[in-house]
């Protein structure tokens, strides 16, 4: 078979299994955007905050734009960093209170320098959540360590699987789940990771309304690596470790998607720093507690602004997602492979840039749609 065939295959099995997914164009500044020249607001980004079109944002990547032009060159080992790389990282590892952060393209990129880096020998163990994300599940790929799943949010399964092992441990999970969006169990988590010697990696890039993380005891010390994401909340681009100096001096001289990728762009880092200070000052907490009203307004004490709507089989998402399209509302259908067989669902996510307004169409919007299994 030649390699067109093979990728003819390949295709034909996708449509054959109605999974075909094509790239919707959409115009203008999220949530209102046009498709096809009609007006359409979009409940399917991760601009959680609006951030990405704040004029503090936007005039800060402009004149990163103007002072250091459009790319990086190269990789910061390489070409060396611009000053605004320094700075956010400084930025960054004060607001998640650690010694220190690095910066890298994407938070896909940092889940898979962090584990590769940190487990890099068969002796380390590493302990995922059945419902991490892609990034964390190919960093577990990509390390040379052995590698446990872990049942969603069980901590008692996590700790049988520390137990079981002699060697060194990374414990893995997403703070909130980006299908679901319900909260990883970190208090616990935290706790057994102490009392077994882990290293507790969190990715937490939707953690926009929380779980905060758990305070250690006096004297009790937690192994910890956050990592985050600059393309949601942040409304820019690009990923972060924030961690002690040693783990991320470490991740300098060691993690592949750091040494060998061009660094961020200026104007994404230099956006991405004015809505890290947006998020840390008083406008930035009445934009969450907006963010947080409109969530309350759709699944009242919800943990996150991802809000499914689970209707089993894939035709009745797709049909669903289509009508609320034709209403001029983007929803995005979820199903095989991203979620489970059964589980095919609406994704619900909001922004603090939606309006009172636009929530209160979603929801009369969504309570029309037929439920599932209905004629």
């Amino acid at each position: 078979m030649s390699w067109s065939d093979r990728v003819a295959s390949r295709l034909a099995d996708i449509r054959q299994a109605d999974q075909w997914r094509t790239v919707q164009p959409l115009d203008g500044h999220l949530p209102s955007v046009t498709r096809d020249g009609d007006p359409v607001v979009s409940f399917a980004s991760n601009d959680y905050l609006g951030l990405a079109s704040h004029p503090t944002v936007v005039a800060a990547a402009h004149q990163a734009l103007d002072r250091w032009g459009a790319g990086s060159g190269a990789s910061r080992l390489v070409v060396g960093g611009r000053p605004v790389h320094d700075e956010l990282e400084r930025e960054l590892a004060d607001w998640r209170g650690q010694e220190a952060a690095l910066l890298l393209p994407t938070g896909y990129m940092a889940n898979l320098g962090v584990l590769a880096t940190l487990a890099a020998s068969p002796e380390v163990l590493i302990v995922s959540d059945a419902l991490n994300h892609a990034s964390i599940v190919d960093g577990c790929r990509l390390a040379r360590g052995q590698v446990a799943i872990a049942r969603h949010a069980d901590v008692a399964h996590v700790e049988a699987l520390l137990q079981g092992h002699a060697g060194p441990a990374v414990v893995v999970t997403d703070t909130v789940f980006s299908m679901d969006g319900d909260e990883a169990p970190l208090t616990a988590l935290a706790d057994v990771c102490r009392r077994r010697g882990a290293l507790l990696v969190l990715d937490e890039a939707h953690a926009v309304l929380g779980p905060a993380l758990p305070v250690p005891p006096a004297g009790d010390e937690l192994a910890l690596v956050r990592i985050g994401t600059l393309s949601k909340a942040l409304g820019s681009v690009g990923g972060f470790v924030a961690a002690s100096q040693d783990v991320v001096d470490l991740l300098v001289n060691a993690a592949r998607p750091f040494i060998f990728t061009t660094a961020p762009a200026p104007a994404d880092t230099a956006a991405a720093l004015a809505a890290v200070r947006l998020v840390r000052s008083e406008e930035g907490r009445a934009l969450t507690q907006r963010l947080r009203g409109h969530v309350d307004a759709i699944a009242p004490g919800h943990p996150s602004p991802i809000v499914p709507v689970v209707l089993g089989a894939e035709h009745a998402a797709l049909e669903a997602a289509a009508s609320l399209l034709r209403q001029g509302l983007l929803v995005p259908a979820i199903r095989p492979p991203t979620v489970p067989a059964g589980t095919s669902r609406l994704r619900i996510t909001l922004s603090a840039a939606h309006t009172e307004g636009d929530v209160e169409r979603l929801v009369k919007t969504l309570a029309d749609l037929p439920a599932p299994g209905a004629a």
